[in-house]
């Protein structure tokens, strides 16, 4: 049988179901990769797993996302993962040391092996030759512990490149363009496997680019081939001994196909506020902007940097612009100090700020009210970037760099300057902020700072009871917006009871109230329409509303991790099997649920009766038997002790 790369990469793993579209399979994990946001999570479940060290090949937990300490709730979060790390057997890697998807590319990622990691965007990674997923922290959690990982078998979209990307056109455009044609769900159920002769044209960062969007096309995974590229990359990183070739067989076939002529592409935005609200950047050019932000784990790359470095060289930003260049690891930190391009963007007038997250998660650099902030990041769903109604573009570094110089949107092409040809060092040096795990963990203790708490216990899931709907909300609802991040918000991650006063508040600002009140009375439910849970993986989104009695959560359609987040915290997922059934639903409505063990486990499809009324509505699930027994349990902590 010829095989794709995906496939080649899923069969090499396989541990249980066969490699049939839909059918859930069982996949055994090398490498794992936690953040601080949803890390201090992942270590509280391993403690309360009593397991002593983690069964995988490699596992990293990075600091990137909680950076800003302004008081002692990050420090002493801190203290605890670096603790947890030499306790349980894990890499560490320090505040400052920059965003985890580029910094685990460049230290740790290996063609040939997967990765599972409670960031939605350890996608990134599958620039390497790798199978990279973003989940839940709980799945992440039992993947250290040495269980398989369960996801259904996706289809592989295999997307042909070919031709050259023209000057001032770059990776992002290709990502965008797939999000012009695809949407945020284009992915949905996908693995996007990229191949072709146009691959020879784009370097191992351009393609961590290309992935790490891949979660804005809702993908299980993006996936690149082990090629020359990443050969020179490892040994660019002083780890070519880690380089195996992994490509595609020549007779290998694709579920779906896309082509993509890079020759023809041109510099394309996303405006406010989704990933796949995509135009060119003609068409947006001349509106004013307050800010110009370059960096993040979508464009994390040395050219990215060097060629915004280059555009504003000898030039000043134009009065009034916030010019915020975000370094996303130390190792590149300190190569654009060596080569000069700091010193050309701190003259041009750029802000600098410490290599992680940042702005782009909410911490920090949040946009004026009214303005426009033009971003490298990935996400500009609303409120991300900690303005509440704020209104975010997605670029290139080179339209970012150009607007910032003219103050209006503007494309890089129109500028008087010739394209800047960017060469990459041969070698970069390795940092020392990648704390290995010590040979002995047997007297490490875990240090607990006042601001971390247990993971309340919940009950299993009633079998008669009835429901108010609490909110009804629209399509394409976010984890943002389910659960915001940003400074306020994500100092209290370890802090179930605080941080919950936080949910929905972008939806409905009375939620917690409202909520807090149904809580002991039975409960509540919300709906929504399709695409509910997209963006972050952060498991947050489930467990914050579940501590605040959501039982279930009925919608047109789900996003891949935030529907396993409910199930492993016992939450029962539910679509409309009639999409015109959403329209007789409305807040404050109340929905009967009776014999519902007996029903989910014998029915994929069943009636409830919305009280005091005589119409019912047409409801469905696909969940299996392990999804089931989880589900019943009251989530996956109460499953594990029931086995154990």
């Amino acid at each position: 049988m010829q095989l794709n790369v995906a496939q080649k990469l899923i069969q090499n793993h396989l541990l249980s179901g066969e490699m049939n579209a839909g059918e859930e399979i069982g996949l055994r994990i090398d490498q794992t990769l936690t953040q601080d946001a949803t890390g201090t999570m992942v270590m509280l479940e391993l403690e309360a797993m009593g397991i002593d060290k983690v069964k995988t090949e490699a596992s990293a937990q990075y600091v990137d996302h909680n950076l800003i300490q302004e008081d002692f709730r990050n420090a002493d979060d801190h203290l605890f993962l670096r603790s947890a790390a030499q306790k349980f057997g894990i890499y560490f890697s320090r505040p400052g040391n920059g965003v985890s998807h580029p910094v685990h590319m460049q230290q740790l990622a290996r063609p040939g092996k997967t990765l599972l990691g409670s960031d939605s965007h350890t996608c990134a990674n599958g620039c390497m030759g790798m199978l990279a997923m973003g989940a839940g922290g709980i799945d992440v959690t039992m993947a250290m512990a040495g269980e398989p990982y369960f996801v259904k078998m996706p289809r592989i979209m295999g997307v042909e490149l070919t031709g050259k990307l023209p000057d001032w056109v770059s990776a992002k455009d290709v990502i965008l363009e797939m999000l012009r044609r695809h949407g945020v769900k284009g992915g949905v159920g996908k693995i996007i496997e990229y191949y072709g002769p146009g691959l020879k044209e784009l370097s191992a960062m351009d393609r961590h680019v290309i992935a790490n969007m891949g979660a804005e096309l809702g993908a299980t995974a993006t996936v690149f081939p082990s090629d020359q590229e990443i050969k020179r990359f490892l040994k660019q990183q002083g780890r070519a001994e880690d380089w195996i070739e992994l490509k595609a067989d020549k007779q290998a076939s694709y579920d779906e196909y896309e082509q993509i002529d890079l020759s023809s592409l041109e510099p394309l935005i996303a405006t406010p506020s989704s990933p796949d609200n995509v135009m060119p950047v003609a068409e947006a050019a001349g509106e004013a902007i307050y800010q110009s932000y370059i960096g993040s784990s979508a464009n994390p790359g040395y050219r990215d940097f060097a060629i915004a470095s280059e555009i504003v060289k000898g030039r000043q930003i134009a009065a009034g612009i916030s010019f915020d260049i975000n370094p996303t690891s130390r190792q590149l930190l300190e190569q654009l100090v060596e080569t000069g391009h700091i010193a050309n963007l701190l003259a041009a007038g750029a802000r600098m700020h410490q290599a992680g997250c940042n702005g782009c998660i909410g911490m920090g650099q949040a946009p004026a009210t009214g303005r426009n902030s033009l971003r490298t990041t990935p996400r500009n769903f609303p409120g991300r970037s900690g303005t509440r109604e704020d209104s975010v573009f997605l670029c290139s570094p080179e339209t970012a760099a150009a607007s910032a110089l003219t103050g209006v949107i503007t494309d890089p092409r129109t500028l008087d300057i010739p394209y800047p040809k960017i060469s990459e060092p041969t070698a970069f040096s390795t940092q020392g902020m990648l704390e290995a795990p010590p040979a002995d963990n047997s007297d490490i203790e875990l240090e607990k700072g006042p601001n971390i708490t247990t993971i309340p216990d919940f009950e299993p899931l009633e079998d008669n009871f009835d429901l108010p709907v609490l909110l009804k909300m629209a399509d394409n609802i976010s984890t943002d917006e389910i659960l915001a991040g940003g400074s306020r918000v994500l100092p209290y991650r370890s802090n179930i009871q605080k941080i919950s006063t936080f949910a929905f508040e972008i939806i409905d600002e009375d939620y917690y109230e409202k909520a807090m009140k149904k809580r002991d009375n039975g409960g509540h439910m919300v709906i929504a329409g399709f695409n509910y849970g997209q963006g972050s993986s952060r498991e947050h989104a489930a467990l914050a509303p579940r501590y605040l009695g959501l039982k279930v959560v009925l919608v047109k359609d789900f996003a891949r991790i935030h529907l396993q987040n409910l199930i492993n915290f016992g939450i029962l997922p539910l679509t409309f099997v009639q999409e015109e059934d959403y329209n007789l639903l409305h807040q404050r409505d109340i929905l009967e649920f009776r014999d519902i063990h007996h029903t989910i486990q014998n029915q994929r499809q069943f009636d409830i009766q919305i009280k005091d009324s005589d119409h019912a509505i047409t409801v469905q699930h696909d969940l299996t038997k392990r999804h089931l027994d989880i589900l019943l349990a009251g989530g996956i902590i109460n499953w594990i002790k029931q086995k154990h």
